[in-house]
């Protein structure tokens, strides 16, 4: 059985060298970040998979789930915890073979509760929705209106919120029902990333 993800889902953004990601990696962490996604565009293997393994030790000494944007045979490479797929990013079901049955695999279905039901079908732990804020990361992304939380709650399904998301708002999206928001520039653009963190994870303990 793969591991719930709950709570603040950190999402690294592209483009930082090492020590930059590896600093602002940590303090979300240490700023209770239950899981890490690390979401990398450039094509660089070799960075890539650099990167992967430092992060992965790194989540192991905090306690966190470790989860690979789109790259299944990466995840397997650091033994990350699991992976999480878009809508072009390859096949779900495919992926659960090749991670088994206690990998995390996440599954991105933005504005739409018949893909969400879709991607549970086929071996998804979780579905994604969003952007449910307008986001400065995905400018065009569709809105994902909150009530999406409520109906895929019914399906039994665990939920991941994701888009806009900052500690001025996160409050609605976790009492719409989220089980875990996914951020990148409400966290790591923060002039203080840790504090930003613990604004955020406070969110669910509150709720």
């Amino acid at each position: 059985m793969p591991p719930r993800v709950e709570g603040l889902y950190a999402v690294t953004p592209d483009g930082l060298d090492d020590a930059r990601l590896f600093e602002l990696a940590a303090a979300a962490l240490a700023g209770d970040a239950r899981a890490l996604q690390y979401r990398d565009k450039s094509g660089d293997a070799a960075r890539r998979l650099r990167q992967a393994a430092a992060l992965r030790r790194l989540c192991g000494e905090h306690g966190a789930l470790f989860i690979v944007n789109d790259d299944v045979a990466l995840a397997l490479q650091v033994g990350a915890d699991g992976v999480h797929l878009g809508r072009d990013d390859g096949d779900i079901a495919a992926a659960r073979a090749a991670l088994g049955p206690d990998a995390v695999i996440g599954a991105s279905c933005y504005n739409r509760i018949e893909l969400a039901r879709a991607a549970l079908a086929a071996g998804a732990s979780y579905v994604a929705f969003g952007a449910v804020f307008p986001s400065q990361t995905k400018p065009e992304a569709v809105v994902a209106p909150l009530a999406l939380f409520a109906e895929a709650a019914a399906l039994g399904a665990q939920t991941v919120a994701i888009g806009g998301i900052t500690p001025a708002n996160a409050a609605q999206v976790a009492a719409a029902g989220a089980g875990a928001i996914a951020v990148i520039g409400g966290l790591f653009d923060a002039p203080d990333t840790g504090a930003a963190a613990r604004a955020l994870a406070g969110c669910f303990t509150e709720r």
